[in-house]
């Protein structure tokens, strides 16, 4: 048996030597998820002897991280927000970049009436982006929805996880279709759907490419096949003033934009993540 602070030491230098880059945090992340500990009550045992199990669970998911494979599906876990979300190898990992979709469709609730107003999360996968609002701004309601039972799996685990069954629900529905028959109108739609160009997939970190599911990633030849589906048939179901916020991909937000004015919106704005790149577009109906 060897204590915490053994394996620590060991588990970082196998992962610095494997090329894994941040080292140090992923080494942390390993041994708490192993030995289901918080980093503080990892910190606080360090000296302490770890049970086998722990030592047979942290092979695992060396090996595993070491294939490439991301370390949100490693843990199982992942983290957006502040807030914790299941995740499996069936549906996106959330990441920073969308946490600005998030931001900015809370400073809209906020500073509207809230009270009672309808927020559709489209392609919600993990449900990350939907949850989020709905745990911020409780006064509000929100449906998150996708088409696939991977994520219809992962929404409403998450939901349940993050206590927002009072004011969150989930629908089947394919944002590529029309929305379903008396699904309601809604203040506020925020989306982020694949948008990836299909050419450029196979070009991408070997850890998206090879383990994140391609459906959730694939936005067809130019990457806006949801887009020019989603703009015309879904803007049905927005409320007179209602506004629709996409996230997307570098060099599309013009594009979109154009999409968005040419079907009845106005005041069409960019908003730039924190690296410079047009991030999120929306507009009001």
């Amino acid at each position: 048996m060897r204590t915490y602070n053994e394996m620590y030491l060991d588990l970082r230098r196998t992962l610095k030597a494997g090329g894994v880059e941040d080292y140090n945090l992923e080494a942390k992340l390993i041994l708490c998820a192993a030995a289901g500990k918080t980093r503080e009550e990892l910190i606080r045992d360090m000296k302490l002897y770890a049970f086998e199990d722990v030592e047979a669970k942290i092979r695992d998911m060396t090996a595993r991280r070491l294939t490439g494979e991301p370390m949100a599906y490693v843990l199982g876990e992942w983290e957006f927000m502040g807030l914790p979300f299941n995740v499996s190898d069936k549906v996106l990992v959330p990441r920073a970049d969308t946490e600005l979709l998030a931001e900015l469709a809370i400073k809209l609730l906020r500073r509207s009436s809230s009270e009672g107003m309808r927020v559709l999360d489209l392609c919600c996968g993990t449900g990350c982006i939907g949850i989020s609002i709905a745990k911020t701004v409780q006064t509000c309601r929100v449906v998150l929805v996708d088409n696939s039972p991977d994520a219809r799996a992962a929404t409403l685990s998450n939901i349940s996880r993050n206590a927002v069954t009072r004011n969150a629900i989930f629908i089947g529905a394919d944002a590529l279709k029309n929305p379903p028959v008396l699904l309601g109108r809604f203040d506020l739609i925020v989306c982020n759907p694949p948008y990836v160009p299909t050419s450029e997939i196979d070009t991408l970190d070997r850890g998206v490419k090879d383990f994140e599911p391609r459906a959730a990633l694939d936005g067809g030849k130019d990457g806006l096949d949801f887009y020019r589906a989603i703009i015309p048939a879904w803007r049905t179901i927005l409320k007179d003033r209602g506004c629709m916020m996409f996230e997307c991909g570098e060099g599309q937000a013009f594009k979109i934009a154009d999409m968005l004015s040419e079907n009845g919106f106005e005041s069409v704005a960019s908003y730039p993540d924190p690296a410079g790149t047009p991030r999120v577009v929306a507009a009001v109906l």
